[in-house]
């Protein structure tokens, strides 16, 4: 790879391939091409380092492109934008050769970081040249796959109510199994919520309740033995910004009243102090128990329950969300290949498949750190099925959809016509909480109903 590794950028959208073209010419030597016709030209004539090419385009689209780059000796990377992303457009750009998959409207960063662990995973020991600032302590976009909004799979639907819920003020509510990305994805709404403050976390279940009170609202010199001078709170330090309270439910009946009242008055007093402090602050909070079983059993206040779910987001297991896997498996490998200083750049496909069959029940958590001991314990440049842990390659593959049976003609219809007027009943005519219940998008339940006036 040259000093500055050769890039070709391919996208029939004028403006799109020039501002992709100005930002990465600062570290990048760049080439680009209006469509996949004359990209296609460029492979056969020249090198490149890596690819960065449109999906949708007229005449010879990006899997075009992507086929291209895996006829030349010198393959270069691969990398597709699309504004039509899906799952299932990822899982098979990923499985046909691409490095990874990247929605449009493309977040420029976050793009770099990308580019930037594609070339490392080519060159693990090489150093990284990158401008883009460290993800933050706890949490990574790499953690996550992010679809278009919108699109019919778990996480497009995810996606769709983060970016409706991002830009308001509203608190919002993270459930679903521990490791499933919460925190990611409650800093992916700080930072498109437009708030001008820090995302500040706090692990609630990590402090007794007394440090927890004091972490949240701050103390006073002389509050207690060892306060020789005012702290400010969490709270304070996320002023104009976002607090994100991860385990939400572990937190006790005293400080759930004071944080009651934070919420309905933004304003708290110190630990020890008597000063009211008014605050601008974005909650956002998480959990993996039941918070409404708890309300039943009066261990958690039902007033701030109602409180924090304003917007309630579930996150889907990693085993309902099996498409993102190859992509973060890539993505894994890119990473601890480089932060180890290992030569590995790939997975065989038998040891792809088993991963893919796995169910995960840490989530992106547990998978997260196979593949970094696989990386670490690699004997070739390749991942293969003898590097699985044990417990993981020897688990039952899980259990395969039951056969579906014939129904009578226009059952499954009448069914669905059924469904969906009992989920607009339970929801009042709310479509888009209809659709939630029905688990389809908002799109699709309007396009069924229109069928039926039809």
């Amino acid at each position: 790879m040259a000093d500055r590794p050769e890039i070709l950028i391919v996208d029939d959208e004028h403006n799109t391939r020039e501002a992709l073209a100005r930002y990465l010419r600062g570290r990048f030597s760049v080439t680009t091409a209006a469509d996949g016709e004359v990209a296609i030209e460029l492979l056969k004539e020249r090198n490149f380092d890596l690819v960065l090419t449109d999906l949708r385009m007229p005449n010879a689209d990006g899997m075009s492109v992507l086929e291209a780059t895996r006829s030349k000796a010198d393959r270069p990377l691969c990398i597709l934008l699309t504004a039509y992303g899906s799952i299932g457009d990822a899982v098979t750009a990923v499985k046909q050769g691409a490095f990874d998959f990247v929605p449009k409207p493309v977040k420029l960063d976050k793009l770099e970081e990308v580019i930037d662990a594609a070339l490392a995973s080519r060159h693990p020991a090489a150093e990284k040249q990158t401008s883009a600032a460290s993800a933050p302590e706890g949490g990574s976009d790499s953690e996550l796959v992010f679809p278009a909004p919108g699109s019919d799979d778990p996480m497009g639907r995810i996606m769709e109510m983060v970016a409706t819920v991002a830009p308001t003020r509203s608190t919002v509510l993270l459930t679903g199994e521990s490791g499933t990305g919460k925190e990611v994805i409650a800093r992916l709404i700080h930072d498109r919520s437009g708030r001008t403050g820090y995302f500040v976390p706090v692990h609630c279940a990590a402090l007794t309740s007394t440090l927890l009170e004091s972490e949240l609202f701050g103390y006073e010199k002389g509050a207690f033995t060892g306060a020789s001078e005012r702290r400010k709170g969490r709270f304070e330090l996320a002023d104009h910004g976002t607090i994100f309270l991860d385990e939400i439910g572990e937190i006790d009946a005293a400080t759930q009243v004071k944080l009651l009242r934070v919420l309905e008055s933004r304003s708290f007093e110190r630990v020890g102090g008597t000063e009211t402090v008014k605050v601008d602050v974005r909650l956002i909070a998480a959990t993996n128990r039941d918070l409404r079983k708890m309300v039943a059993e009066k261990s958690f206040r039902e007033d701030l329950f109602y409180r924090l779910s304003v917007v309630n987001l579930e996150l889907p297991p990693l085993r309902e969300r099996r498409g993102e896997i190859p992509v973060l498996i890539r993505r894994f490998i890119a990473e601890f290949a480089k932060e180890n200083q290992r030569e590995v750049d790939g997975i065989e496909p038998d040891a792809l498949e088993r991963l893919v069959q796995y169910d995960w029940p840490g989530n992106i958590r547990e998978l997260r750190n196979c593949i970094e001991c696989m990386v670490v314990l690699a004997k070739g440049h390749e991942l293969t099925l003898a590097d699985i842990p044990e417990n993981i390659r020897e688990a039952q593959p899980a259990a395969a959809a039951p056969e579906k049976k014939e129904l009578p003609v226009g059952t499954f219809e009448a069914t669905e016509r059924e469904l969906i007027e009992k989920a607009l009943a339970e929801c009042n005519g709310n479509r888009t909480a209809a659709a939630k219940l029905l688990g389809i998008s908002r799109r699709t339940l309007h396009r069924r109903l229109a069928e039926k006036q039809n």
